[in-house]
């Protein structure tokens, strides 16, 4: 367990076993979370491009820009 003390202004030092557990670097940001019992969690607002990778599926099928031109012209003249 590790604490922290609040400053006047309402700041906190994360302390450096934290930081490294979240990979947190310089201007990263958190995000607080207060569960229904009225707990509250802290973790990273975003997550390094690496981390991102799979979370997608790839797309199916590629379209060029011909088509999508194609498909709004034919789109252009509906309401």
């Amino acid at each position: 367990m590790a604490t922290a003390t609040v400053t006047s202004k309402g700041q906190v030092t994360i302390p450096k076993e934290i930081r490294d557990y979240l990979k947190l670097r310089t201007g990263g940001r958190l995000e607080f979370l207060v569960d229904p019992q009225g707990s509250v969690r802290i973790a990273p607002a975003t997550a390094e491009a690496h981390q991102l990778k799979g979370m997608i599926a790839p797309a199916g099928k590629t379209v060029s820009l011909e088509d999508m031109q194609a498909a709004i012209e034919q789109e252009g003249g509906r309401s």
